[in-house]
């Protein structure tokens, strides 16, 4: 068991080296003062380490690896590299675009920040999050927008307040992404459909509301059938790569842990 983990954590390593070196994400590292006890590199490899083990937390994080240094170091670590993650995940995006397939889909869910019964003493991401409603019942927290293609690459990501418009979202992330376009009927509008196209190049097809009557054509009922596949990204987002989380006691902390979360499952 200490093997594999240790196996997997020399790997992540490697890969990112070869990602920090590629993008140059040295040029962020800090010139002056003293010098850091965990290097940029190690503290990605690490959280993403933490996230792709599912880990839950830093604390226990700190245990297994016994580093050599205090807790608060770790913590304070982790906390900084938000910036550098941000870039990675923004260079796979722009990858996966390059080799992207012309059948798309675009959907969001649910991140709460704390349990519903707990809410309203929540003051760490008061200024962030809000309150909410999917079909699973009320939330308070963000919601993670995403768009990938019907292979399953990862192509746009956004997180946003629990209470955002999913339509004026949906516009902004997938401006620069062409094909045709499914997403649930939380998108249904003829006033984004209308502006989204771009004849020859991209367009949206909706799935209506089942006390909606819609005529669809065979292929657009077909592309609408597919649109499954985008919850996938989802179910192992939150089950494996541990992105809701309620345990960080800071903006940082928590804005962090989604992109370790989201970084690593785009390196698996």
């Amino acid at each position: 068991m200490l093997q594999t983990a240790i196996k997997v954590f020399n790997t992540l390593k490697n890969t990112v080296q070869k990602v920090y070196h590629i993008l140059h994400l040295e040029k962020h590292e800090t010139k002056k003062g003293r010098k850091e006890i965990i290097h940029p590199i190690d503290a990605i490899t690490l959280f993403l380490f933490k996230q792709k083990q599912n880990i839950e937390t830093k604390k226990s994080l700190f245990e297994i690896m016994e580093l050599p240094c205090s807790y608060k170091t770790l913590v304070v670590s982790l906390n900084r590299i938000a910036p550098l993650l941000a870039k990675i995940i923004a260079v796979m995006l722009a990858m996966n675009g390059k080799s992207a397939h012309w059948l798309k889909h675009t959907d969001s869910t649910d991140i709460p920040v704390s349990l519903v019964k707990n809410a309203k003493h929540h003051k760490t991401m008061l200024g962030l999050a809000a309150w909410s409603k999917t079909g699973k019942g009320w939330f308070y927290g963000l919601k993670l927008h995403l768009s990938s293609d019907v292979k399953g690459r990862v192509l746009a990501l956004c997180i946003t307040s629990g209470n955002s418009n999913d339509r004026a979202i949906f516009k902004k992330m997938n401006e620069k992404l062409r094909g045709i376009f499914v997403a649930d009927a939380g998108y249904i509008s003829k006033e984004l459909e209308r502006d989204f196209f771009i004849e020859n190049e991209r367009m949206l097809f909706t799935i209506p509301r089942s006390k909606m009557r819609k005529l669809v054509t065979a292929f657009q009922y077909a592309c609408m059938q597919t649109r499954m596949k985008i919850e996938i990204h989802f179910r192992v987002l939150k089950m494996f790569f541990g992105l809701v989380t309620s345990l960080p006691r800071s903006i940082d902390g928590y804005l962090t842990h989604y992109l370790a979360s989201t970084c690593s499952y785009l390196l698996a």
